[in-house]
């Protein structure tokens, strides 16, 4: 360790920098004094415009409980602003290609009968995010897919937890482009 580097953490820090716990005063100093992590923004995307998402199944809910999961998560999670699609910095669009509400999980057999007594939703999308100001596709998933158990009747919660993986992945993939 040096000295312009013991000097640097004592005036940060204040945490003693020799002895038997060097090694783990150190990491303390690393994780707590020298760095942080800002939230999850973007360096050259500030405004997104989030169009309605096409919806090609037989559930006409999903374009609006995507757009509002989408929506969320890009203010929330990625602290963009939302703006009209001609001022936007990026532009996220996409379709609704499958929903499977029904999908047997699993069995119980019964007497002259079998019960399904877990089911899976399923949901499909395709989607990309668009740089206007540069013109090109910063992220694209065809066919992203995501799955929600969930115990009959009850198929809007596993319709939740498939969004929210949904909407993970689309985040997780947008960051990894920035």
């Amino acid at each position: 360790m040096s000295l312009r580097w013991s000097w640097w953490t004592r005036r940060r820090c204040s945490i003693p920098r020799f002895g038997a716990g060097a090694v783990s005063t150190l990491a303390l100093a690393l994780s707590g004094c020298l760095y942080g992590f800002a939230g999850g923004g973007l360096p050259n995307i500030k405004t997104v415009a989030i169009l309605p998402f096409d919806n090609q199944t037989a559930e006409p809910a999903l374009t609006k409980e995507v757009n509002d999961a989408v929506l969320e998560a890009f203010q929330g999670r990625l602290g963009l602003r939302i703006a009209g699609e001609s001022n936007a910095d990026a532009v996220v669009r996409g379709k609704v290609s499958r929903y499977d509400p029904d999908v047997p999980l699993v069995y119980r057999a019964g007497q002259g009968r079998t019960d399904v007594t877990r089911r899976q939703v399923q949901i499909t999308i395709d989607v990309e995010i668009l740089d206007q100001r540069e013109g090109k596709t910063l992220w694209q998933r065809q066919g992203l897919s995501e799955v929600g158990d969930y115990a009959p009747p009850r198929e809007v919660d596993g319709r939740k937890v498939a969004l929210e993986r949904l909407v993970n992945d689309l985040v997780d993939g947008a960051q990894s482009q920035w």
